[in-house]
């Protein structure tokens, strides 16, 4: 199959699970998203914290995929942060974080290798989906702490280790994870598809890496709409009934809210 031809398909299933979502969720009609959406739950209680004199800090921001491909309006504004605080940073691995369209700054960082900042320098640190790739747990707690002013926040949304969908894809080895995700996620580009870890993805994890003698911790469970259902009616309906079914410690992800002491 050519790439214009795999392209076709994959938009068109895309498509195909959208009208699925909408037949779920009616409300998508009025805004583009449901009432269980994750990002505006999320990025809504991060702005809720955001002041316009902060310097903010975006770890894992790789190319802002959200702000790039995102088709619903809503959900692009509130990802996007420059023009609402002092200084927007995005940092990543990749090289692909200069491409970032919403960083005052775009740093491309070095793995296992102290951050590029300076102590205390951030008044806030936003990381969306990042904390199920982090390797060494130990060291990139202990960056994103030592630059962390006093009383700044750290907001992180990640998968629940103990989620069905974290169960199920630590079954999968990493490089067959692209091939998995085109056809959960048609729409989902390889670019932004990377190795997970679940080093730092339950709240035991949490309580150990951020200890509450240094960080409050204000963190929560979050079912979301199904992300992960092969575009099949079966399916979603099937996720729909164990996000009913089961019980809170397995709900799909966290909402991390730490505060500095």
């Amino acid at each position: 199959m050519s790439a214009a031809s795999d392209r076709q398909v994959q938009g068109e299933a895309a498509t195909h699970g959208q009208t699925l979502l909408t037949r779920t969720f009616p409300e998508i009609g009025a805004g583009g998203f449901t009432s269980r959406d994750g990002t505006v739950e999320f990025l809504t209680r991060v702005h809720s914290l955001l002041r316009p004199q902060m310097q903010v800090l975006e770890f894992g921001a790789g190319r802002g995929a959200g702000l790039q491909d995102d088709a619903v309006p809503l959900r692009r504004g509130l990802r996007n942060l420059q023009g609402k605080v002092a200084r927007a940073v995005a940092c990543d691995v990749d090289e692909a974080v200069r491409a970032h369209p919403g960083a005052d700054e775009a740093v491309v960082i070095q793995p296992d290798a102290p951050l590029p900042f300076a102590d205390a320098d951030f008044d806030l640190i936003v990381s969306d989906f990042v904390f199920e790739h982090i390797q060494d747990p130990a060291q990139v707690s202990a960056e994103l702490g030592r630059v962390l002013k006093p009383g700044g926040w750290l907001c992180a949304r990640t998968p629940n280790r103990y989620g069905p969908v974290s169960l199920v894809t630590r079954l999968i080895d990493n490089s067959r994870h692209s091939r998995v995700l085109r056809w959960a996620q048609p729409e989902r580009k390889d670019i932004d598809v990377f190795p997970t870890a679940f080093r730092l993805n339950s709240l035991r994890d949490l309580r150990r890496w951020f200890p509450a003698e240094r960080f409050e911790h204000f963190t929560y469970r979050y079912e979301p709409e199904p992300a992960y259902f092969f575009n099949s009616r079966a399916v979603l309906r099937l996720m729909l009934f164990l996000s009913w079914l089961l019980p809170p410690v397995m709900k799909t992800n966290l909402f991390v809210f730490l505060r500095k002491r």
